[in-house]
């Protein structure tokens, strides 16, 4: 695999999710994971830490933001916490931490602070130093994809080749309003995007952009150039807008209708990600 590295950004400040999100980090709510004996609750962002690197990431930059110390306390070990579990009879919840501790350790991690909430472009902007030239995937750590296999991830490292710059997933939606919302041209697996708009009042397609993208380093520079779009923050939806002004090409895959997207972004798309992801997680969903 040509990509190495992962950009995580869990750094916004949960506004929708207040006053929950104040101190607790919305990408730590959990959700349900099929887990050695049935149903476990995990942080979102574990889950989808396990997820990649059980795809074979493992190098992992986490942009987290002011008061986000619960995220890289998570992500230590804690042995004597596994033995005194193991001390008490609780075997499988045992094993579940010791597998994500190994799959901790085996991994390269570097967290970096994002001092103030700027934008997901300008998340993305603060991990460059992490990233260096190489190829890199980015995800928010707020969205979880269920996906027999990972498979959504290896259509789009597949896509991933030539002369292409930057991977999107869409998904279609029926209001994408609250999206960056993408138009394309072809068919098959693989599309050429034409134009992105974050937001839009008025939105060309119905296909909403999803967080989980794939760039080669020249984004960064793009990224430098932007002044604040949508919101006032800087957008990475402009920076993919600015690839294609610039020539470059951009394609995109789309999530199959047997993948569920978790997002816990918002009290109600929470309350859908506990029950979509509890069903699943008894072998009761798709």
């Amino acid at each position: 695999m040509n990509i190495r590295k992962v950009v995580v950004t869990a750094a916004g400040l949960g506004t929708r999710l207040l006053p929950m999100s104040k101190e607790l980090p919305k990408e730590m709510l959990p959700i349900f994971v099929r887990g050695v004996e049935g149903a476990v609750l995990k942080p979102l962002l574990q889950a989808l830490f396990e997820q990649l690197y059980c795809f074979g990431f493992r190098d992992f930059c986490f942009v987290v933001g002011r008061g986000k110390r619960s995220v890289e306390d998570h992500f230590t070990p804690d042995w004597d916490f596994v033995r005194r579990l193991n001390d008490r009879g609780k075997s499988g919840l045992a094993a579940e931490l010791s597998r994500f501790y190994r799959m901790v350790e085996d991994s390269r991690i570097a967290f970096i602070n994002q001092p103030e909430p700027k934008g997901f472009g300008h998340a993305v902007l603060v991990a460059r130093f992490f990233v260096g030239d190489e190829p890199f995937m980015v995800c928010a750590g707020d969205t979880y994809i269920i996906s027999e296999g990972n498979s959504f991830i290896r259509r789009m490292v597949d896509a991933f080749s030539g002369d292409v710059s930057a991977v999107l997933l869409l998904q279609e939606v029926s209001n994408p309003r609250g999206y960056g919302v993408a138009v394309v041209e072809g068919s098959g697996d693989v599309f050429n995007v034409l134009r992105v708009v974050e937001k839009p009042t008025v939105p060309p397609s119905n296909l909403a952009i999803m967080p989980f993208y794939i760039f080669r380093s020249e984004v960064f520079d793009v990224l430098e150039g932007l002044g604040p779009g949508v919101g006032g923050e800087i957008q990475l939806t402009d920076a993919i807008q600015g690839l294609i002004d610039r020539g470059r090409r951009v394609v995109a895959v789309k999530l199959n209708s047997d993948e569920l997207r978790l997002d816990i972004g918002t009290p109600e798309t929470y309350w859908e990600a506990i029950k979509l992801s509890h069903e699943y997680s008894l072998g009761e969903g798709k």
